[in-house]
């Protein structure tokens, strides 16, 4: 996606270690047109996997969630990192290590918002060591749901986290990928 990998270019940070920032439009303030062709696009990507449910981790991936499940006319459920009061019901719960915060996240998503009958798209917003992700895709298979797809605004190609989903045999789309973060470079394949 072209207009994405520009503004990557124009007004993402690498802030060494691996990390790109790219909050001036995706990640803290949301650039709502842009997340809505986001959402456009992976909808088109994934139109032929019958997702019946969105599904990502709370807090950065529910916008480009958000907009892909608007443009699938399906529902999007997010996995919570904190247990509210009103989850009162059986709950499925992963760990997913944070590459950013340094801490093991836990996600949960209630019982009753993830089933067998369901046929779950994985999207989020960055697909780099797949941990995120893989945790989602382990919620999937928890609640006896079907796994779609997988779906990533932007990845980090040199985290090999893709290879992680190789065995799946489910298609697994990233709009812009990054190839090298060495010595402060941002390189957009």
């Amino acid at each position: 996606m072209d207009e994405l990998k520009r503004r990557i270019l124009a007004e993402g940070q690498n802030l060494g270690q691996g990390i790109l920032k790219v909050d001036a439009f995706l990640n803290h303030q949301v650039d709502t047109h842009l997340i809505f062709r986001i959402g456009q696009e992976l909808a088109s990507r994934f139109a032929d996997a019958g997702a019946s449910k969105v599904m990502t981790a709370e807090i950065s991936g529910i916008a480009p969630a958000l907009a892909t499940a608007y443009a699938l006319n399906v529902p999007v459920v997010y996995a919570r990192k904190t247990r509210p009061v009103t989850m009162t019901g059986p709950v499925f719960v992963e760990v997913a290590p944070s590459h950013t915060k340094g801490v093991d996240a836990f996600l949960m998503v209630a019982a009753e918002f993830l089933g067998p009958g369901d046929r779950v798209l994985v999207i989020d917003d960055f697909l780099a060591s797949g941990s995120t992700i893989d945790a989602l895709v382990r919620l999937v298979e928890h609640a006896g749901a079907t796994l779609a797809g997988i779906g990533a605004v932007i990845e980090k190609r040199f985290e090999a986290g893709r290879e992680a989903f190789e065995h799946l045999n489910v298609p697994v789309v990233s709009l812009a990928v990054i190839t090298d973060m060495t010595d402060g470079k941002i390189v957009v394949e």
